[in-house]
């Protein structure tokens, strides 16, 4: 018959239960299990079983043995031991020369869970103590005995999966290590990525100058609102406006994605986390050097220091490159170190780029749909031809950094309209030609060396 996974209760478990009142065997003996058999028979045919002598050999079985662990930890112990195909003697002489090629990571993780505890070491010295023979124990608790035996047991299988696990952890943490460096260093030093927030900035202030003055800089997080601001045919963005602005004025800008690297694998990890796994390494290697000062006659244990050491001095050394490096750019433009994850702060980067990307394609696609007639009135015409068509010629004024005009007005009393038409020439000058500020440095320090200073939002 086939077997029925069940959790099976010991005799002794059932004492007080149920259980003890209930009389399956003469339940089998009124029932003619023959239809029950062959409905339910596997392929493979054992000789039939004398139910009667079930309880029998099971009592006995359960009897002959005595148990010193807990019923459910022997079983999970048998499970473990199972899966080691190993037998008892073979396990602890592996520990004991720390022997890696038969000790496998995931088979030390679960025999690290049966390190004897103070209850049980009790229980063994008591049963060695009364001269009792280890036979009379079942397989798991004799396993336990041996397991006991091995001098600093806890060091040992410590310094074992320390050292089982730590080429697939170097492995694991380096490239999440470079990811941060490598996107946190491009993004600081990227001129043209710099030059389109300068951009941003000022189509920002020059939109929000007359109410809300002029600001020194935004949260990154702004750069999302440019795909919500639209034109008043709602047909453009202001981001497909400043493309096109960048397209015309500034092609040297349009592929600033270039100079960004590794934004998606450092959006996916942990900074946090990643420090902690560092942290416990360096702990985890510490243990194994105090092993190495018990065991200095160990080749395995002096391999590995040898081998691995200057390996760990590197992953600690680019950690604590990870987090300068990655501070230092969420200071530079100007967000919060202890509030702002990788996680958040690349995203804004690479749905940017994206977003970039589509509105170049999108203003192209739209260049070849309209008739040569109408670039007048779109975005992709010449600025000073749009001028021309919309109004009277004018003097043509210098070209003057924006935000060190707007800001110089903020301090300046209003002009009233008509009075010597300064403001209206500003504007309209900054309407028809590109308004960049021509240095990044403002008199009044309005930028940090680092980068923008303030967060308030400039859209």
């Amino acid at each position: 018959m086939p077997l029925l996974n069940w959790q099976a209760l010991m005799e002794e478990q059932v004492a007080g239960t149920v259980f003890t009142e209930l009389d399956d065997e003469s339940v089998l003996g009124e029932l003619n299990m023959d239809v029950f058999e062959e409905l339910f028979k596997t392929k493979a045919q054992s000789a039939p079983v004398d139910v009667g002598t079930l309880k029998v050999k099971v009592a006995h079985k359960a009897s002959s043995k005595i148990t010193l662990l807990e019923p459910n930890r022997a079983k999970n112990l048998a499970i473990t031991l199972r899966k080691g195909g190993m037998s008892t003697a073979q396990i602890c002489t592996a520990i004991q020369s720390y022997n890696l090629d038969l000790l496998n990571s995931d088979f030390l993780e679960l025999l690290e869970r049966f390190i004897p505890s103070d209850y049980e070491l009790r229980l063994i010295e008591k049963y060695e103590r009364e001269g009792r023979p280890l036979l009379e124990l079942s397989e798991e608790d004799r396993f336990v005995v041996a397991f006991s035996k091995i001098p600093r047991l806890s060091q040992r299988i410590s310094t074992l999966t320390f050292m089982g696990n730590f080429s697939e952890s170097i492995l694991l943490l380096k490239p999440q290590l470079n990811a941060i460096i490598a996107a946190s260093m491009s993004i600081k030093s990227s001129s043209k990525l710099k030059k389109i927030l300068e951009i941003i900035l000022a189509f920002g202030n020059y939109m929000n100058s007359e109410k809300r003055g002029s600001a020194y800089g935004f949260r990154l997080q702004s750069l999302d609102l440019l795909l919500d601001m639209k034109s008043t045919d709602r047909k453009l963005t202001l981001l497909h406006f400043i493309v096109s602005i960048i397209q015309e004025k500034y092609p040297q800008l349009h592929n600033f994605h270039t100079e960004l690297h590794c934004l998606d694998k450092a959006a996916l990890v942990s900074l946090d986390s990643i420090l902690v796994d560092v942290r416990s390494l360096e702990k985890g290697m510490e243990v194994v050097r105090k092993e190495y000062l018990q065991q200095k006659d160990s080749a395995v244990l002096t391999n590995f220091m040898s081998n691995n050491g200057s390996l760990l001095d590197s992953v600690v050394k680019d950690s604590k490159t990870a987090e300068e490096v990655y501070h230092s750019v969420l200071e530079y433009f100007g967000e919060d170190p202890k509030s702002t994850s990788p996680s958040v702060f690349f995203p804004v980067f690479a749905r940017f780029i994206k977003a970039y990307k589509l509105a170049e394609q999108e203003n192209k696609q739209r260049k070849k749909n309209i008739s040569e007639t109408d670039f007048g009135t779109d975005l992709h015409i010449s600025v000073n031809t749009a001028v021309t068509n919309r109004m009277p010629a004018m003097p043509r004024f210098p070209q003057v950094d924006l935000i060190a005009e707007l800001k110089r007005r903020q301090m300046m009393p209003l002009v009233r309209e008509g009075k010597d038409g300064a403001i209206e020439d500003i504007i309209t000058a900054l309407q028809a030609v590109p308004f960049t500020a021509r240095s990044g440095k403002r008199s009044s320090r309005l930028l940090c060396d680092s980068g923008f200073c303030d967060g308030t939002s400039a859209l």
